[in-house]
């Protein structure tokens, strides 16, 4: 149980995890009205009273990524113009990740641009899950909480007790949390060299190690457009690998990806509830849902108690 003053709100991108952290931390929601105007704007009204408390705000930015980033933003002076104590923003799932640098000519570093404009709008700190970049922290120039659902996976997998092993890492940048999944579960360690054709188009090369006769698990931050893993899997499967299982924290699913998982050998994806599941994704037989409702819960309420929230991954292996 937190003890009071503390205050959890949610934005409209994802209610049902708000509702879900505030059931782990044995909390009523606080309580807000979000209005939408005729011409799109939109009008935010706190009906609870938040002077003096500690405050967060949990609001996902994912697809409609701006509609949902302007909602988070007008929370936030929202609640400090309403004379919060402190105002954290809780984001799951963190919108324009991917566009960290300038990897050509004349283009911008949106989430460097997307950072500040959270500070300014007035949060105090700010708590993720599974940035694409983990050098993202640094973007934010207030103090950033960077969680990881490995904790959650490794509790489905160890349950699942998957036999004859093989953590297979998509792309060479993938290799660390590979080999973490790897040591953690007591499976043999694979690596794929994958080239990029296009913003949605990948091709996987050539395998470094062994699959023939192994059950195969691929883990990643997110499932986009679905090319990276529906490519490894048509390797590995062309290789002899038994079954594949994906596991991604964040399932985006843009463009074709239902379509792409539809035609795949995949056996299992799994995803978990930063970011909800919508129109065609539900229709997909293979899909389930993991909860980082706990996981938050627990970093929030850590938050407020001044706790260490490194401290929830110590031994993560």
């Amino acid at each position: 149980m937190i003890n009071h003053p503390v205050l959890i709100f949610g934005g409209t991108s994802n209610p049902k995890l708000t509702a879900a952290i505030c059931e782990c931390a044995d909390l009523q929601p606080g309580s807000a009205k979000i209005e939408t105007f005729p011409d799109t704007e939109k009008l935010i009204r706190l009906e609870s009273d938040v002077r003096g408390n500690d405050c967060f705000v949990v609001q996902p930015t994912c697809a409609p990524v701006d509609a949902n980033l302007m909602e988070l933003l007008i929370f936030l002076d929202c609640l400090r113009r309403a004379s919060a104590a402190r105002v954290t923003a809780v984001i799951p799932y963190f919108g324009y990740a991917r566009q960290d640098r300038k990897d050509a000519g004349r283009v911008p570093i949106t989430a460097k641009l997307t950072a500040n404009l959270i500070a300014t709008a007035g949060a105090d700190r700010v708590l993720a899950i599974d940035l694409h970049a983990k050098q993202l922290q640094g973007f934010f120039d207030i103090p950033m909480d960077h969680l990881t659902a490995e904790p959650v996976f490794l509790k489905y997998f160890r349950k699942k007790a998957i036999p004859d092993l093989t953590v297979v890492a998509p792309d060479v940048g993938n290799m660390k949390t590979a080999s973490r999944y790897a040591t953690a579960l007591g499976g043999e360690l694979v690596v794929i060299h994958k080239r990029r054709v296009s913003g949605s188009e990948v091709e996987c090369e050539e395998i470094i190690g062994r699959v023939e006769g192994r059950n195969v698990l691929m883990v990643d931050d997110m499932i986009s457009t679905a090319g990276t893993v529906c490519s490894a899997t048509k390797l590995v499967k062309s290789r002899g690998a038994r079954s594949v299982t994906v596991g991604a924290t964040h399932g985006v699913f843009s463009g074709s990806a239902v379509a792409r998982l539809q035609a795949s050998e995949i056996d299992e994806v799994l995803v978990t509830d930063t970011i909800p599941l919508n129109g065609k994704v539900k229709e997909l037989k293979n899909i389930k849902v993991l909860s980082v409702a706990p996981l938050l819960g627990e970093a929030i309420r850590r938050i407020h108690m001044n706790e260490s929230v490194s401290g929830m991954f110590n031994g993560i292996g």
